[in-house]
């Protein structure tokens, strides 16, 4: 299973790219995000647990996030629940309209018979994509505020947001 989600967002790199990093501040900014707990962390890597909805239906996964900010770029490696092996990557590109944003998911499950079907046909069109997809609107929303809202702007790019927990 391939999935990728994209948009352009008229708003600096470094703006967008600290609300993707950011992800135990997930929960108070997308709406879909019930939880975001970080388990340990070591310098650019983290091991995070995950928990967002899919119009309604709960999903949990554990992930080792990657940044790295020079590039910029953050990857996830799923590595607990049903996604575990999946292969996330973030990447942001300068263009004419503004920064365009991609997220790449790759997922070979390897169930016996169901594995692909399972992951070609529900787990990336049904979960996948559209999680990534409201993620990235969401991004794009606050990063094109705080472009108008200099005050909220300041605001996006602190990490004082609270505990990371919505709807636990």
């Amino acid at each position: 299973m391939q999935t990728e989600n994209r948009i352009v967002i008229q708003a600096p790199e470094d703006v967008i790219y600290g609300l993707a990093a950011a992800v135990e501040r997930w929960p108070t900014l997308l709406p879909h995000y019930r939880r975001v707990r970080v388990l340990s962390e070591d310098g650019h890597r983290r091991l995070v647990e995950m928990a967002a909805q899919r119009d309604g239906i709960p999903v949990r996964w554990w992930a080792e996030q990657i940044s790295f900010p020079e590039e910029p770029r953050i990857t996830f490696r799923h590595v607990r629940g049903v996604t575990a092996g999946m292969e996330v990557e973030w990447r942001f590109q300068p263009v004419a309209e503004g920064t365009l944003v991609e997220i790449r998911h790759d997922l070979i499950l390897t169930w016996p018979l169901v594995g692909g079907l399972v992951a070609d046909r529900i787990i990336g069109p049904f979960f996948v994509s559209n999680i990534a997809g409201k993620t990235l609107r969401q991004i794009k929303l606050l990063s094109e505020a705080a472009q108008a809202v200099p005050s909220l702007a300041f605001r996006l790019r602190t990490n004082d947001a609270g505990r990371g927990d919505r709807n636990a």
